[in-house]
């Protein structure tokens, strides 16, 4: 019996040293808590400064070009991502001779690359729909649009302008200046 006890006591601690003896085991996963913020950014419209040379045409003629790229920026982070681009224009001159806005149409055309969410509007989708700019920015014509979506969106489009030279026209190099406003 004493040699059971032994054996027991033996097999005992072994047992007991090899519990002791064992590595320590990991926790098989660690949580670390990370927090960030996200800001409000702001609503912005860049297009080209200019100067754009249409090209030319006889009294009575028309001139058509693209004036190149607007774009429109929203990166407010608001539940609901909506913008109206809207355009106007001011009269063009050359010394004493006008030729005036209402003689100048604009055609969006569809926007030519878009970011974000929801349905991005063209104002002009085809040449068929071009319509004359106006004079103010209580009048300005819509060029571009965006509805629903969220958080932010981008929309860049190359509208054209069709300038209807009046037959009344003088012989001149004409400048005025077209803009894009968003809000």
């Amino acid at each position: 019996m004493r040699k059971r006890f032994v054996v027991l006591t033996s097999a005992g601690v072994g047992a007991l040293m090899f519990i002791l003896a064992a590595p320590a085991v990991a926790a098989p996963t660690a949580d670390t808590v990370v927090t960030f913020s996200v800001e409000a950014g702001s609503l912005d419209i860049v297009a080209p400064a200019g100067p754009i040379d249409l090209g030319s045409a006889p009294p009575g003629g028309t001139i058509t070009g693209q004036i190149g790229p607007v774009s429109v920026s929203d990166t407010r982070g608001g539940a609901d991502s909506v913008w109206t681009a809207t355009v106007f224009a001011t009269d063009f001159t050359d010394a004493e001779l006008t030729i005036p806005f209402t003689s100048v149409e604009y055609w969006s055309g569809p926007a030519t690359a878009t970011s974000g969410g929801g349905v991005f509007i063209p104002g002009q989708p085809t040449a068929d729909d071009a319509v004359p700019l106006t004079g103010t920015t209580q009048t300005a014509i819509p060029a571009m649009a965006h509805t629903g979506g969220t958080g932010g969106s981008t929309a860049t489009w190359n509208p054209t302008l069709i300038v209807n030279v009046p037959i009344t026209a003088q012989v001149g190099d004409y400048t005025g200046t077209v803009t894009h406003q968003v809000a």
